[in-house]
């Protein structure tokens, strides 16, 4: 059945959001404004509509730059003038924090896309008559939509595509493998660093084919689930004054204009701290940097991640880092660990950091300073904070994931 709505505002996950019925109707690429046709989504989402046309469309509506957009589920908004975009992704902050009852100023969106995405996760999966298909997740399906070229890589990305595909052949075709590919894609200085994940055990025929295929197509290494395939050169990157060669499928920020705008932020929020701690410190994006001025003690859960800033921390220059391999969630850092900081750095995944946030709201660290990938986690655990006696000062929204519903932010908390 078609039906015809109106379209009021678009919501945080970037579908356009229709109040013309009892409760709100949500429909992906549909803008503030606009009249638009739309059927619904089979499946048990009584809530969702999919888009048929656009009836009256916004003025704010612009062409979409890539051939894929509305089929492949990376990109979420192309289609979206530029500066509506950036004040409704602004905005999602603002809503956040307002719902929590967190009252700060929100900075400017800051765009940290720079030279677009330096690491990528590709899927390869056999489809009808057992065609190979590589690329990205359709939207809110496991269907695979092929793709030959991505607009938003970085230009490090050079040729990850084609080796994506060229990986796929041999582990697909050859095993008649039933279950998708996971290809983890990361541009490093030294070049591809890539981890294949979903595959059974090789059989030598395939370990060995797999080896050429990294030879063509120059790959600095191939892992396959974290182990070694193959390794040209060790896949590095600069952090700071540092060199840190990565672990295999680890955590990195996805621009580099991204990974230096959350430093350069938090460098300036932490100002002459001298005994800084660095929770879910990863590779070291911040503490290399923070360790050119001040002595810094940082933890991560990777074990992988904590022995590369290890090892990166021998750097000249830098003051002492320790590194140390622990879970702040099951054990999260205590007041009585922190008695001699003067600031603190916290940058949780997702999921946010509510157990060390409690054990920090106990603390009486002068400075904090909060990094965030999920508004909502982040306001959570800000709340307790707050709660516990530390104020917020301004939030500082960074978008590296342009296109999407994703946004980072910063912020400092004071005692």
């Amino acid at each position: 059945m078609v039906e015809r709505l109106t379209i009021d505002h678009v919501g945080h996950r970037g579908d356009g959001v229709s109040l013309d019925a009892r409760e709100p109707v949500y429909v992906p690429y549909a803008l503030p404004g606009e009249t638009v046709e739309v059927e619904h989504v089979a499946g048990n989402h009584p809530d969702r509509r999919h888009l048929l046309a656009v009836e009256v469309a916004s003025p704010e509506r612009v062409t979409p730059f890539c051939k894929h957009f509305g089929l492949c589920g990376g990109c979420a908004i192309q289609h979206w003038r530029s500066e509506a975009y950036s004040a409704w992704k602004r905005n999602i902050v603002v809503e956040t924090l307002r719902q929590a009852g967190l009252e700060c100023e929100v900075a400017p969106l800051i765009d940290a896309h720079g030279a677009g995405r330096r690491r990528i996760t590709l899927h390869g999966r056999l489809g009808t008559h057992e065609v190979l298909k590589v690329g990205f997740a359709a939207m809110n399906s496991h269907d695979v939509i092929p793709i030959d070229r991505c607009p938003i890589l970085d230009p490090g990305l050079a040729g990850a595509i084609e080796a994506a595909w060229a990986l796929s052949e041999p582990l697909m075709k050859r095993m008649a493998a039933t279950k998708p590919l996971d290809i983890q894609v990361t541009a490093t200085d030294t070049g591809l660093d890539v981890d294949v994940r979903g595959s059974g055990p090789l059989p030598a025929p395939i370990v060995a084919a797999l080896s050429e295929v990294a030879e063509q197509h120059r790959l600095a290494r191939l892992t396959r689930h974290g182990e070694l395939v193959l390794q040209r050169a060790a896949p590095s990157l600069r952090m700071g004054g540092a060199e840190v060669v990565l672990p295999p499928g680890s955590f990195l920020q996805a621009t580099v204009a991204g990974e230096e705008t959350l430093a350069a932020l938090v460098q300036e929020r932490i100002g002459r701290a001298k005994e800084i701690v660095d929770l879910f410190c990863g590779v070291g994006p911040f503490a290399l940097r923070l360790a050119e001025k001040a002595r810094v003690a940082a933890f991560d859960s990777d074990a992988g991640a904590i022995a590369a800033l290890a090892k990166a921390a021998h750097a000249p220059g830098l003051k002492p880092i320790k590194a140390e391999a622990r879970d702040l969630f099951r054990r999260p850092l205590v007041a009585q660990e922190m008695r001699d900081v003067d600031a603190v750095v916290f940058d949780p995944p997702r999921q946010g950091a509510q157990a060390q946030a409690l054990k920090l709201a106990a603390s009486r660290v002068p400075t904090i300073v909060a990094v965030s990938c999920n508004p909502a986690t982040f306001a959570r655990d800000a709340r307790l904070l707050v709660d516990g006696g530390y104020g917020i000062e301004t939030v500082v929204p960074v978008d590296q994931f342009r296109h999407t519903p994703h946004v980072e932010l910063v912020a400092r908390f004071a005692r």
